[in-house]
């Protein structure tokens, strides 16, 4: 009797619960609520309904083992996502590729120059965020290179994304400017840090959490564009019981199952006056009485935005991903 007792505590204690805090491509690492790290595999042809994406499981899940005699496991099923930020695979247009999952918030890395990170890619990182119900504050990094002209249009997007409600920070990561800001905004929280390749993404969260130690690359000079460093997405720990996504560096941000009508509402100051435009299915492009393109016309919906709005919808007509943003 005492053995089938030991043989069945032995089996109940196989299945486990546990956090994916970093995925390696085929294998993802699990910190189980006990708090061992666990390294797991997807059991079988494991597919989440009603998403075609290329990793089903994303950092930040919280997931169901099965542990092994070996000490690996397999990941039986996924709970329930509050959210994700998810973007069009480069390789498979037809799929997503989701970056992180279960976010507080995001943090977007960029830079006006060294490498130049372009309002396009930062709308439509935005506008994916904000359809997955995502908060997103904006770091502006290396402010210690920037001459005065690009001081002061590094200004004007400050103004710009603080105005339509995107909070936003600006630092040195080098220099170590600006960061005591950024730790305190991470205490309690679980934040996915993105951006391009060569923004200094790296440089920041090694500032943040000194003890990871996080590879930093080269900036290209002849293209002035960073080489990937991070290869995978992993989640640290940070102080004030928070948690940091590191991602790898993107080039591009490709849309995913966005419905074209639906566009305008993921971009705020665009979604408010479209009410008082004459059809209540104006795409803000060619209808007469569109109050949308009379704000940009007067400069209350900025023209950058305006055009990544444009970008999008172009997107959503040929089907494609745009790799060049």
């Amino acid at each position: 009797m005492d053995n089938q007792l030991s043989t069945l505590n032995s089996q109940l204690s196989t299945n486990q619960r546990g956090l994916v805090i970093k995925n390696t491509g085929s294998w993802y690492q699990v910190k189980t609520d006990s708090g061992q790290i666990i390294d797991s595999k997807i059991k079988g042809n494991f597919r989440l309904k009603g998403i075609k994406s290329t990793n089903p499981v994303a950092v930040g899940d919280y997931v169901h083992l099965v542990v092994n005699q070996e000490g690996t496991a397999f990941i039986t099923e996924i709970e329930d996502r509050k959210n994700y930020i998810v973007r069009r695979s480069s390789n498979l247009s037809k799929q997503s590729h989701i970056l992180a999952a279960n976010l507080d918030q995001c943090m977007l890395v960029v830079t006006i120059n060294y490498p130049e990170t372009s309002t396009i890619f930062i709308d439509r990182f935005l506008a994916s965020a904000e359809a997955y119900r995502v908060p997103v504050k904006l770091i502006f990094n290396k402010t210690d290179l920037y001459d005065e002209d690009e001081m002061r249009y590094l200004d004007a997007l400050i103004n710009l994304y603080t105005h339509i409600g995107y909070p936003c920070f600006k630092v040195s990561a080098l220099k170590q400017e600006g960061i005591d800001a950024i730790k305190e905004d991470l205490k309690g929280k679980v934040t996915l840090f993105s951006g391009h390749s060569g923004v200094g993404k790296s440089t920041l969260i090694n500032r943040i959490v000194p003890d990871i130690s996080i590879k930093t690359g080269e900036i290209s000079s002849y293209h002035k564009k960073g080489m990937h460093t991070t290869t995978f997405s992993e989640m640290h720990p940070v102080e004030g019981d928070g948690y940091l996504i590191d991602t790898p560096g993107i080039k591009g941000f490709g849309v995913f199952d966005m419905q074209e009508g639906e566009i305008s509402h993921y971009f705020p100051e665009i979604f408010k006056v479209s009410s008082n435009c004459k059809y209540n299915n104006c795409t803000h492009r060619h209808e007469p009485g569109c109050a949308v393109r009379q704000a940009v016309e007067n400069h209350y919906i900025s023209e950058s935005r305006y055009t990544s709005y444009l970008n999008i919808m172009e997107d959503k007509e040929e089907e494609k991903y745009r790799a060049a943003y």
